[in-house]
């Protein structure tokens, strides 16, 4: 025990550079027959489970190995995504790898836009598979003026040829505005086509049949040969579209000028005049027709005459307003001494009762046959056969009481019946 504990001393105590003391080995316990080989392998395996170094190794193995599992499962489907497909985008192919599930995920990926008018195979929504063709032709906007009439068509045609076989048109012996084998460009193309016709034209007796791609009437008519000169023309405007089996007739037209005078009417002015009994009519100032020169263009067309057309007019004279006072005042009834009569009967007897009757000789008028003299005397204006009977007949009393019945010397007596 001494020595134990001086050993323990001593090495507590020893020196520096002093080599350590070795300590004492416990007894190797004694060997049982049958143990020898079993034994120390049951407990080499205890101290393998136990020992800490066998534990952090299996920490290391473990995230070691899933890391590895999983990139070998990544990678299978990483390639198994990966497809190979041929894009044709208006006849220009080129093979390319996507990962894209569908048609429109691979057009976005590679910054084609699709619009309404564009073609796309398959459709956008088509899945991908490795080896499958899209193909994408863009729409163009051809401005077609085909026969004369004007449209818009929507085509992924890349070229007139093309173009016109899709829509059905002969171009054989057409006119084309630009060449069949032109590109149409994404920006568009106006196109103008005038197909072969069958015209038929008459003119001067003579019938022409033409087969013609002419833009307008005048075009045709001359390709025929025919001369138009002065005021010629045909059945249809010259700048019309001959249609298909049209008949065209050209017209020889020649023309004259004429010079006619005509009468212009006057206006009539009416004043109203209180100092003129109701019906009674002056006439202050004569009216005078005007002169008009008109000028007329005459047409004689393949020897027909034509109706006159007015190309064109001046007044030579004006006209003279007629000026007219109307009575507005209302004649009295009676006169005191030859209301009792009867003035019908005297009126029968000398204008067979009429207003407006004139003798042969122009000189008496009216009812009762006044002469103008005598008709001014009595307050008349103008000319008794234009007064209205009532006033006739109130003057007709005022010149019984003057003078009685002698203005009517065969009739007077008939006042009296």
């Amino acid at each position: 025990m001494s020595t134990s504990q001086g050993g323990h001393r001593a090495l507590r105590g020893q020196p520096a550079g002093t080599p350590p003391l070795r300590q004492q080995t416990p007894a190797t316990p004694p060997v049982v027959p049958g143990q020898a080989g079993r034994a120390p392998a049951r407990r080499a395996a205890r101290r393998r489970r136990t020992s800490p170094f066998a534990v952090q190794g299996l920490r290391r193995i473990v995230p070691q190995a899933l890391v590895v599992a999983f990139l070998a499962g990544g990678t299978s489907a990483f390639v198994a995504d990966d497809k190979t497909v041929r894009l044709s985008v208006d006849g220009v192919p080129r093979t390319l790898h996507t990962f894209a599930d569908d048609v429109g995920e691979l057009l976005a990926h590679e910054g084609l836009a699709i619009g309404a008018h564009d073609l796309v195979a398959p459709a956008p929504d088509g899945r991908l598979t490795s080896g499958v063709d899209v193909v994408v032709r863009y729409g163009r906007l051809v401005r077609l003026t085909l026969d004369g009439q004007r449209r818009e068509v929507w085509t992924t045609a890349r070229t007139v040829d093309d173009v016109l076989r899709r829509l059905g048109v002969r171009a054989e012996g057409a006119y084309l505005s630009v060449s069949r084998s032109t590109t149409v460009s994404r920006h568009g193309l106006a196109l103008d086509v005038r197909t072969e016709r069958t015209v038929t034209l008459l003119a001067d007796g003579r019938e022409r049949v033409l087969r013609t791609n002419a833009a307008t009437v005048r075009e045709a008519v001359e390709e025929a040969g025919i001369t138009l000169s002065g005021q010629d023309t045909t059945s249809v405007p010259l700048d019309s579209f001959p249609g298909d089996g049209q008949t065209i007739t050209v017209l020889r037209v020649t023309g004259t000028r004429e010079v006619r005078e005509e009468p212009v009417p006057y206006a009539v002015e009416r004043t109203r005049d209180p100092r003129l009994f109701a019906g009674t009519e002056v006439v202050e100032r004569q009216g005078r027709a005007g002169v008009r020169r008109v000028v007329y263009a005459l047409r004689t067309v393949d020897g027909v005459p034509q109706r006159p057309r007015r190309i064109g007019e001046e007044i030579v004279r004006e006209p003279v307003t007629r000026k007219v006072r109307v009575g507005i005042r209302r004649p009295p009834s009676s006169v005191a001494g030859a209301d009792g009569l009867d003035w019908g009967a005297l009126a029968a007897c000398e204008s067979g009762g009429r207003p407006d009757a004139v003798d042969p000789s122009g000189t008496y008028g009216g009812l009762y046959q006044f002469d103008p003299a005598t008709w001014r005397a009595l307050g008349g204006s103008g000319a008794a056969q234009n007064a209205p009977a009532t006033e006739q007949t109130y003057r007709a009393k005022k010149l019984y009481v003057q003078r009685g019945a002698s203005p009517w010397p065969h009739c007077g007596r008939r006042l009296y019946r």
